[in-house]
């Protein structure tokens, strides 16, 4: 089984501040990161290491890069980051500020690539002007509807006594065009890795000029709000109903769910590898045999017991024949998962 590379859209308006959460992103330690986008120039690294393009992407230890004017070669791109020789964690593609969100979610969505898959739509907000750019009144703003999470950027910008209340308009904003939206508030594009996509590797690689350790040069150390993730490990063959009902309904502030489960069918065990962000749901088979089984909850302020209550539910040893309905919803999702 070939692992999918997650393909991650960081929109936001012009000025909002995705340029500096992509390089904040970019920091990981021991990340291996593919990055499409609009400009090079964008990116805080060394330019004459960045050279490549679509034909020949630049082939950084630590990461690769590839530049597109517009969105038309992005399977292209795709399709070249993807490579299982260049083991990347995931993709990022950074739309120029007067992109559709709803429109890049699409062309990731439903892209050729069958090395890919949807990694959730990142969309970025200028605290302190979002009232003046973004949304003038009337209906909310159709941009957020295909965000998985928003982040309300530059609060610091915001005068500290109106600034609890602004951030729960916008957010109001934000939930009546998608109520499913993650939102976390934060100031210089501050965000916790984790929460976006998961690195191989903890460390940077030893006698390699990785990409994460040049972006690291021109940012301070400040930390950022940690996210939290709860695992909880499966004991043997599971019921698919249960899982279902968790994929289908995950516990509150669960941004991403990811893990590998082993299935009782009726007609004998079966392999699946579950990703979720946001509302999006991958699920995929793989071997039985294929390394240990258990899921992982990711997100900010999550009520642990809760949540390791729900995971340890839905992965309880199946007893007896599952129900057939159970199974045939998770070969629904699997079908629809591509």
């Amino acid at each position: 089984m070939s692992v999918r590379v997650p393909v991650i859209a960081l929109t936001g308006y012009l000025g909002a501040g995705k340029t500096t959460v992509l390089n904040r992103l970019l920091q990981t330690p021991g990340a291996r990161l593919g990055v499409v986008v609009n400009d090079f120039g964008a990116i805080n690294v060394d330019a004459a290491l960045v050279t490549g393009q679509v034909d020949q992407p630049a082939s950084i230890a630590g990461g690769c890069l590839c530049c597109l004017p517009d969105t038309d070669g992005l399977d292209q791109a795709l399709e070249k980051l993807s490579h299982p020789r260049l083991r990347l964690d995931a993709v990022i593609v950074e739309a120029s500020g007067v992109a559709d969100p709803p429109a890049l979610a699409r062309l990731i969505r439903f892209s050729a690539v069958n090395r890919v898959r949807p990694g959730g739509l990142v969309d970025v907000i200028d605290a302190a002007s979002y009232f003046d750019t973004v949304d003038r009144g009337g209906l909310p703003p159709a941009r957020f509807a295909s965000a998985s999470l928003v982040l309300i950027n530059k609060t610091d910008r915001v005068p500290p006594a109106r600034r609890a209340e602004t951030v729960a308009r916008i957010s109001s904003r934000v939930r009546a065009s998608n109520p499913h939206a993650h939102i976390v508030d934060t100031t210089h594009g501050r965000i916790d890795p984790a929460l976006v996509f998961d690195a191989a590797n903890p460390h940077d690689p030893v006698d390699e000029l990785p990409l994460a350790a040049l972006a690291r040069h021109d940012h301070d150390d400040e930390p950022h709000p940690r996210v939290s993730a709860v695992t909880v490990p499966a004991a043997g063959p599971i019921d698919p109903g249960p899982l279902v009902d968790l994929i289908e309904n995950p516990p509150a502030d669960v941004y991403r769910l990811k893990g590998t489960v082993t299935v009782e069918t009726g007609r004998g065990p079966r392999g699946h590898v579950v990703n979720i962000v946001g509302r999006q749901v991958h699920v995929a088979s793989r071997p039985v045999t294929e390394g240990p089984a258990g899921l992982v909850a990711i997100g900010m302020h999550l009520d642990e017991p809760t949540v390791r209550a729900r995971l340890e539910a839905a992965l309880q040893p199946c007893s007896g024949r599952p129900a057939a309905d159970g199974v045939r919803r998770l070969s629904r999702l699997r079908r629809l998962s591509g």
